[in-house]
């Protein structure tokens, strides 16, 4: 199965990805964190910019969950993170916003070209959600971790065509004119 597309960068050489779960603690910060080092190991930090928020403002300003935190660790992540809420700014801030569940994807206005469920890139299951492994144990930040290094594996294969592709401006996002009769009959 083909990675889809990524739509255009609103800035020409400029791409920005936001990350979207419940709380901000768990599943975005862990992609988060290892969509940076995978963007700054291509090469593409300076042309790609990844942050994470999550959808309700219970642990806004919190580090990661710790059980995140040492799964980040013990794959060899460093797991720096502060908890963030979701803004509606964040819809025209990015070039794309990708939700790890269905709720989170409701919450922040629903499926559109530059907002998608996290996992549409997955080489594995694609368009699946992300569970939540936050009430669970170990074993289930340790799914999530292996969800979330092949699906930024993914985005990161999909960056440079979308970092090649110009913004269109804003005037041809109208109707296209269309010649009048005089036009014709002088042609």
């Amino acid at each position: 199965m083909t990675t889809p597309a990524l739509p255009p960068p609103r800035e020409p050489g400029r791409y920005r990805l936001g990350l979207v779960c419940l709380g901000n603690i768990c599943r975005s910060p862990m992609a988060d964190v290892v969509l940076r080092t995978r963007v700054d190991e291509a090469g593409l930090a300076a042309s790609v910019a990844v942050d994470s928020c999550g959808t309700g403002g219970w642990h806004v300003g919190d580090p990661m969950d710790r059980r995140a935190a040492a799964t980040l660790t013990a794959a060899g992540y460093d797991p720096v993170h502060r908890a963030q809420q979701f803004a509606p700014t964040w819809l025209e801030d990015h070039d794309l916003l990708l939700a790890m569940d269905d709720s989170n994807l409701a919450d922040i206005g629903g499926r559109s070209d530059r907002v998608r469920l996290f996992r549409d890139f997955d080489p594995v299951g694609t368009g699946g959600e992300v569970p939540d492994p936050y009430y669970g144990g170990d074993s289930g930040f340790e799914e999530v971790l292996s969800m979330v290094e092949r699906t930024c594996a993914a985005l990161v294969a999909a960056l440079p065509a979308a970092l090649s592709e110009s913004p269109l401006p804003e005037s041809s996002l109208s109707e296209p004119s269309r010649p009048d009769r005089s036009d014709r009959e002088q042609a």
